[in-house]
């Protein structure tokens, strides 16, 4: 198939000036040398570009550059977004076009068959869907992986996470457990063994991701899902990863009631922090003062945000790994805001908790329904034990109009909790209004006999 000249890349290597001759355009083997010499230094990996590798950008051969040489590209050129240099992912195009099609065909079926048309009900098209679906042949593995497959597990987990932020668990956690075994198979093709630790890297980071979509679902596969992740870490030496992979264990454990675990799972992490991004410090210490407050031990608590935030002052997103990327500001707000609220609980000034999940509710961006509805009812529920009940039920209304077109075992469980608070003002008929629609949004069996239970800080 015959290649289109990629004309914004040579443009654009063409309009900067060489080092040497400064009446000279970059040639093909400066702009490597650069390239080569910005991601030595900033991720201290070892590439051999040259002038034939650039050679072949310009001439659309390769037309989409692992995700390091991309960035590379854009740093030295001087150019904001990829498509400023004429990288096209094809393989990804390809894949929406396919997705886009086959959404076509399953509408086209579901109408076809509830309008009558086959002389099918709902229930017996579905049904028949799902013969076809488990009849279907699996996408074969190939039997090399390259840098492309890489990057393409790479977007899939970043689409992954998008899914999880904006609509909790839902159907995404059965597609990407598909996925996971897709891409845990590619670990058994032939790779360069420059590129092995960075597909270990990648299918480690999807496997985080799918554990935390069972977690959020509420399914038994997380733990399996969290040690196949660790596995990886372990394999390409990725230690960001590790990190990550055992704060996501540190979090299970807390939430299933072993903070203590948990505690040692994020202590273990940080056995060599020196090998950790700023970023990566800054999780690790703010997890351990997520299960130290759990644990009711505050000045330990206190201690370990304190440092927490000392890191993420320092952090630089330039030099965090994709496993890091979902870290922002506002995901430290809640992070760090979560164990500090649940002091506030024990008795300790609410100010600090309140200031940090209101930061990190209006810092998330639309898309992250998920964050924003725990965000907002986490702020409710601390208002309503220690502030103003008629301020906490705004707060709790606006959480709950995120929470109807969210599927998050964590957002329910804190929606839980605020309808446990709100009990000790229930003759307020503001608050016995969103107690109800809380329990209308949950389907509680017996919203009298929950409505009992002690709004106690060691109830929740």
């Amino acid at each position: 198939m015959e290649k289109t000249p990629n004309d914004k890349f040579r443009d654009a290597r063409e309009r900067t000036k060489s080092p040497d001759h400064p009446d000279e355009c970059l040639s093909r083997q400066e702009l490597a040398d650069k390239a080569n010499a910005w991601i030595w230094e900033h991720h201290g990996k070892q590439y051999d570009l040259n002038k034939n590798y650039v050679g072949k950008i310009e001439q659309g051969v390769i037309r989409w550059p692992d995700a390091v040489r991309r960035a590379a590209f854009r740093a030295i050129l001087k150019a904001p977004k990829d498509s400023e240099l004429g990288f096209v992912n094809a393989r990804a195009r390809s894949r929406r076009a396919v997705v886009k099609l086959d959404d076509v065909k399953r509408r086209h079926l579901i109408e076809t068959t509830t309008l009558g048309v086959s002389g099918l009900v709902l229930g017996e098209a579905v049904a028949a869907l799902l013969e076809i679906l488990e009849i279907s042949e699996p996408t074969p593995i190939p039997d090399r992986v390259g840098a492309s497959d890489i990057e393409q597990i790479r977007d899939a987990t970043q689409e992954f996470e998008s899914w999880l932020d904006a609509y909790g668990s839902g159907v995404a956690r059965q597609v990407v457990m598909v996925q996971l075994r897709y891409s845990a198979g590619l670990l058994k093709a032939t790779c360069p063994d420059r590129l092995r630790p960075e597909l270990f890297s990648a299918v480690g980071n999807l496997a985080d991701v799918a554990g935390w979509l069972a977690v959020e679902a509420n399914t038994h596969e997380a733990r399996r899902a969290f040690g196949f992740a660790l596995y990886c870490a372990e394999q390409a030496a990725d230690w960001n990863l590790r990190a990550q992979v055992l704060s996501s264990m540190t979090q299970q454990a807390i939430r299933t009631g072993q903070p203590d675990d948990g505690l040692t799972l994020a202590e273990q992490a940080l056995v060599r922090p020196d090998r950790l991004t700023a970023t990566g410090r800054a999780v690790l210490h703010t997890m351990r003062g997520r299960a130290l407050a759990t644990m009711h031990q505050v000045q330990e608590t206190l201690r370990a945000i304190g440092t927490a935030d000392e890191h993420f002052a320092h952090s630089s997103p330039a030099n965090d790994p994709p496993c890091m990327a979902f870290y922002t500001p506002a995901r430290h707000a809640q992070f760090t805001g979560r164990p500090l609220a649940d002091l506030a609980l024990l008795g300790h000034d609410p100010g600090e908790a309140a200031h940090r999940l209101t930061t990190a509710a209006a810092g998330h961006p639309e898309s992250g329904r998920c964050n924003r509805a725990f965000c907002l009812t986490k702020l409710a529920s601390l208002t309503m034990a220690t502030g103003d009940p008629l301020q906490a039920t705004t707060i709790g209304h606006q959480a709950l109009e995120l929470a109807g077109s969210i599927r998050s075992r964590q957002v329910t469980d804190e929606l839980h909790e605020l309808h446990r608070y709100a009990a000790a003002h229930q003759d307020l008929e503001e608050v016995e209004h969103l107690r109800h629609r809380i329990a209308t949004l949950l389907d509680t069996d017996n919203p009298e006999e929950e409505s009992s239970l002690d709004p106690s800080p060691d109830s929740a």
